[in-house]
């Protein structure tokens, strides 16, 4: 049995489906779906239970036969300002289901996330020590304390152990997400509503207006990492999830432009004050520890994840992965 953690969010609801394609349906589902529209992410998944995850960590020890836990979930929220909830819900719930991996001798595959890097004047290497990153956010940070706590004051390993520093994921069942889903969803809605995509305006002179760069990662490339990491329990760490490429969300829009066969049209807006002071303007993977690790697959490139994600799912009204 394999435990999916945020199994309707993004990431986790692909990550169901991958095991799901690969003839697994001995899974249970941990998410708070409440008044959302998450449980579209899961209708067309077969699993064995869906626990509400304020009453999952009860349950947990009455469970026999557990394979592996993905913890997907957390509060993803970049600007998230209850600091407390991010400890309870990011690092302390974390860190149970890590003793318990550890005591029940599984494998514990979770999110960390290249937040952590903050403004990434140190670079993005995941190899560098952790303890010098300095995240631009309570999100960032309430994940950078975990991968410490694990570095300094974890006695106990689960059998295999590995923390993913996610870039910026893009890709089917993010529609609920609101602010937080990627610029293809929100351009390609822009483009149907308006004929164009608004960008924000660069703040920072080394970066003209839609210049800025981030490491655009695709959602369904992340699952074929986490499914060969399943099947690969001697590999343990932390390790960076991205393409090793940066490019600029001028690309990411001319792509979805592309993709849809339309003329480019891009307005550029005013950065919201709020962000000014915290927006990352550059974000490359460095990813040589994952290749030397063993992982070999190939990651889309942006024209070709976008190209897949707007025409297979974005264009076919929504369509869940």
């Amino acid at each position: 049995m394999i435990i999916v953690t945020g199994g309707a969010g993004f990431i986790g609801s692909c990550v169901v489906r991958t095991l799901n394609d690969a003839g697994r349906a001995d899974i249970v589902i941990v998410d708070d779906i409440a008044t959302t529209d998450k449980w579209l992410n899961i209708r067309n998944k077969k699993y064995i239970k869906y626990v509400h995850k304020d009453t999952f960590l009860d349950e947990l020890p009455s469970y026999t036969g557990v394979d592996a836990i993905i913890h997907m979930g957390a509060q993803s929220s970049t600007t998230e300002k209850n600091f407390d909830y991010l400890w309870k819900n990011n690092f302390e719930y974390t860190k149970a289901l890590w003793n318990y991996c550890a005591e029940k001798q599984i494998s514990f595959i979770y999110a960390s996330s290249a937040a952590t890097y903050g403004n990434g004047t140190q670079g993005f290497d995941d190899r560098m020590d952790i303890d010098k990153l300095l995240p631009l956010n309570g999100y960032g940070y309430s994940k950078q304390i975990f991968d410490q706590w694990v570095k300094h004051q974890a006695t106990v390993y689960p059998k295999q152990h590995v923390g993913l520093k996610f870039f910026n994921v893009y890709g089917p069942n993010e529609y609920f997400k609101g602010s937080m889903a990627s610029m293809v969803f929100h351009g390609y809605k822009q483009i149907q509503e308006t004929g164009s995509i608004k960008l924000f305006k660069s703040c920072n002179p080394q970066y003209e207006d839609g210049g800025q760069l981030r490491d655009f990662v695709y959602v369904k490339d992340i699952c074929s990492v986490i499914f060969w990491l399943l099947n690969n329990p001697e590999v343990n760490g932390l390790f960076n999830v991205g393409t090793g490429k940066a490019q600029s969300f001028k690309e990411l829009a001319m792509a979805t432009f592309h993709a849809l066969e339309l003329d480019t049209k891009i307005i550029y807006i005013d950065m919201p004050e709020e962000l000014k002071e915290k927006y990352q303007y550059y974000t490359k993977a460095e990813m040589s520890k994952l290749y030397d690790a063993g992982y070999d697959l190939p990651f889309m490139d942006l024209e070709a994840g976008v190209k897949d994600y707007v025409l297979k799912h974005l264009r076919k009204g929504y369509l869940t992965y």
